[in-house]
């Protein structure tokens, strides 16, 4: 089971009802942002979640509205007597960038461990996630990211006796791991079937409709995607800020079908995403506006 929840939605500046950038992911006891805005510590308050499973904050890249609210995280996690280390991930320059940050939030009960991206795309396996990162384009270098839950194929308790597997190994190997014992050696896919359907979800703001993002969305069960701007006329706009209007998202989201699109990262001017729903339904029907506090639980297929 994956939590999805958008904590976040807006972009540029924060308005009463719409805070800043920011998504947060929850399995298996470990929580994983992307992104943490201005308003992101309230907005998860709202949710009744807590600050202390965050072992894992992914950055899209470093406008303030995409940052601002990391020292207030922070302290926010210190106070929740978190001890363990804490992973941040994003572009070249991040800790100098989080360094500079943590002038008003110095002293911190946990190690931060930094990933600095580099290439154009980059995969990191963590937490049980299987995160890629692949650069967009933006008007300063910025990340999209993609979180995948494996999932291993089905146990087949007969074809371990068959084979005289010691019961003490099947729960190892179930997981994933391999045995060796008295000369011998066990490995999963001597007990383990096909693998299964996993989970895959796909986040992308502040950038132009680049083939790569439909690419990473193909055959997702969801795509967040930004929607900076609704009215037609802007779209000029977009283009030389290296933004995307709800159209174009809906446009690559019709390309990769995934199972649904969530838009974000609306611009301040658009009071009223609904208006263009419809519109954005005509090109890709699964289209859904985000909010902030948004959420959906993903489950893995039934068999």
């Amino acid at each position: 089971m994956l939590d999805i929840c958008l904590l976040g939605t807006g972009g540029m500046m924060p308005l009463p009802q719409r805070f800043l950038t920011s998504l947060l992911t929850r399995y298996n006891g470990s929580s994983l942002l992307i992104d943490c805005g201005e308003g992101t510590q309230i907005s998860l308050r709202k949710q009744g979640w807590s600050f202390k499973p965050v072992d894992t904050i992914c950055f899209t890249h470093y406008h303030a509205d995409h940052i601002s609210g990391l020292p207030g995280i922070l302290l926010a996690m210190a106070n929740s007597e978190r001890k363990e280390p804490v992973t941040l991930i994003g572009p070249r320059g991040l800790t100098r960038v989080v360094e500079g940050l943590r002038v008003i939030a110095p002293e911190l009960p946990f190690e931060i461990h930094f990933k600095e991206l580099r290439e154009k795309e980059e995969h990191i396996s963590l937490h049980g996630y299987e995160i890629t990162a692949f650069r967009v384009q933006h008007n300063m270098v910025c990340y999209g990211y993609t979180l995948e839950i494996p999932r291993a194929g089905k146990f087949d308790a007969e074809r371990a006796r068959r084979q005289e597997i010691p019961l003490k190994f099947w729960n190892p190997l179930q997981k994933g791991k391999t045995i060796e014992d008295d000369g011998k050696v066990y490995t999963p896919d001597m007990v383990l079937g096909k693998e299964r359907k996993g989970l895959k979800v796909v986040y992308t703001t502040d950038t132009r409709p680049v083939p790569v993002i439909a690419g990473q969305a193909e055959n997702a069960d969801l795509l967040i995607c930004e929607g900076m701007y609704g009215d037609e006329e802007k779209e000029e706009k977009a283009v030389e800020h290296r933004h995307m209007t709800v159209y174009e998202a809906a446009s690559l989201a019709g390309e990769a079908q995934p199972s649904a699109l969530w838009l974000t990262h609306f611009s301040p001017s658009m009071m009223h995403p609904e208006w263009y729903l419809k519109k954005i339904r005509k090109i890709f029907p699964a289209a859904e506006l985000g909010e902030d506090g948004k959420t959906i639980e993903l489950n893995f297929e039934e068999e």
